[in-house]
C-alpha cells in the first residue's frame, strides 16, 4: 500500500490531468515541444488560457520548459508522462 504521502501526489496528479484542456496540452507536448503561441494556435485558445494551464502543469511536474530568447518551449517533463497518457487512452478505449 502507498504511503498517504505517494497517495495525495498521485491524486493531485490526477486531479491536474481531469481537466479536458489539460489533457489536450499533454497529448499536444507527447510529440513535440512547442510555444504558448503554437499550443494556442492548435488548441484555439487565448495565450492566457495556455499559460494559466501550464502553469498548473509545471506545479505538478507534468511538463518542463526551456527558453531560447523571449519565448518558452514547453515539452512533458519526462517520459513516464507520455506513458501515463498512452495507457490511459488504452484504458477508455476498451470495451
Amino acid at each position: 500500500m502507498p504511503s498517504d504521502r505517494m497517495v495525495r501526489a498521485l491524486a493531485e496528479t490526477f486531479s491536474a490531468l481531469s481537466d479536458p484542456t489539460r489533457v489536450r496540452i499533454i497529448s499536444a507536448l507527447g510529440g513535440q515541444e512547442l510555444c504558448v503561441f503554437d499550443l494556442a494556435r492548435l488548441l484555439g485558445l487565448t495565450g492566457s488560457a495556455i499559460s494559466h494551464q501550464l502553469r498548473l502543469l509545471r506545479g505538478q511536474r507534468l511538463v518542463k520548459y526551456r527558453k531560447e530568447g523571449k519565448i518558452a518551449y514547453y515539452s512533458l517533463d519526462d517520459d513516464h508522462i507520455r506513458n501515463l497518457l498512452e495507457e490511459c487512452i488504452k484504458h477508455v478505449s476498451v470495451g
